[in-house]
């Protein structure tokens, strides 16, 4: 799947209330002292950046979906994936585009939400 370019990105973007959670569990994955104040600037950039959708019961109904295409696929939804797929359900529920730097991620769920995938480095990120 290319890359989007970044100017083709959505003039509305959104944060979901998931991904603020594993955000802010970043800077508490690390020892590297300087690592741990760059993942805090990321939480605090996007905390002020956007207003975050939440995981509201539409998108737990969604999730029902999400997870009967990721299985057909033969792919796991659950354990680290988790994460995602509610990501995805989110944005299915919303019925908005999913903007990611990792559309590996949501493989098998093409069908279901647009995914438009982003280089890291025009996101402003230099890795996971």
């Amino acid at each position: 799947m290319p890359h989007l370019d970044s100017s083709h990105l959505p003039a509305e973007m959104a944060v979901s209330t998931i991904t603020l959670a594993e955000l802010s569990a970043g800077p508490h994955a690390t020892d590297d002292v300087e690592e741990r104040a760059r993942r805090q600037d990321q939480v605090q950039r996007a905390e002020r950046t956007f207003d975050p959708i939440p995981f509201d019961i539409g998108a737990a109904q969604a999730f029902g979906r999400i997870y009967a295409a990721v299985t057909a696929k033969g792919r796991k939804a659950r354990g680290r994936r988790a994460m995602d797929l509610l990501i995805a359900a989110t944005a299915l529920a919303g019925n908005i585009p999913l903007v990611t730097c990792n559309p590996e991620d949501f493989e098998g769920l093409e069908g279901l939400i647009d995914i438009l995938p982003i280089d890291a480095e025009q996101a402003g990120r230099t890795h996971d």
